[in-house]
């Protein structure tokens, strides 16, 4: 039995075997990056909620009873103004006149939510006050100033 000088491989009938695409795909690797991005998300999910840095003012207050999801306004020391709606999950920038239709859309779907302002202490007192008009023209009404608590109460 020797060397074959025909060209063909013995055993094989001479006829090479071609092979046919798969016709599915295989899944694996997909499902390994999807679970490391769903840990990933699941990681960074906390930081996006820390919010804008504001040093509030100090006063004598009581613990305000909010409810489960009250729409949060805050005004930055140099006047910017950001509204936080978990709703809407909204974290932008806005100018007073940008603002109001955002607030009459969420006045819309909940007139009775609560508003709370968190007013840098070294913001201009008149930038709080236009902010705290805006949505009560929207007719948010119950709208609260945000301090942190120096410890007395009152």
């Amino acid at each position: 039995m020797g060397a074959s000088l025909s060209g063909k491989q013995p055993g094989r009938g001479g006829r090479r075997r071609a092979y046919r695409p798969l016709a599915e795909i295989n899944v694996t690797p997909f499902v390994d990056v999807m679970l490391v991005l769903l840990i990933v998300f699941m990681v960074a999910a906390p930081l996006l909620t820390a919010g804008i840095p504001v040093n509030l003012p100090k006063g004598a207050a009581q613990a305000l009873e909010t409810q489960e999801d009250p729409l949060w306004l805050t005004v930055t020391s140099d006047g910017r103004i950001s509204l936080k709606d978990k709703a809407v999950f909204d974290d932008d920038e806005y100018t007073l006149e940008e603002l109001q239709p955002r607030l009459i859309a969420v006045a819309e779907k909940t007139p009775d939510r609560k508003v709370l302002v968190r007013g840098d202490r070294k913001a201009q007192y008149a930038v709080i006050i236009d902010v705290l008009s805006e949505a009560r023209r929207a007719g948010l009404t119950e709208a609260k100033l945000v301090i942190e608590s120096d410890g007395r109460n009152r």
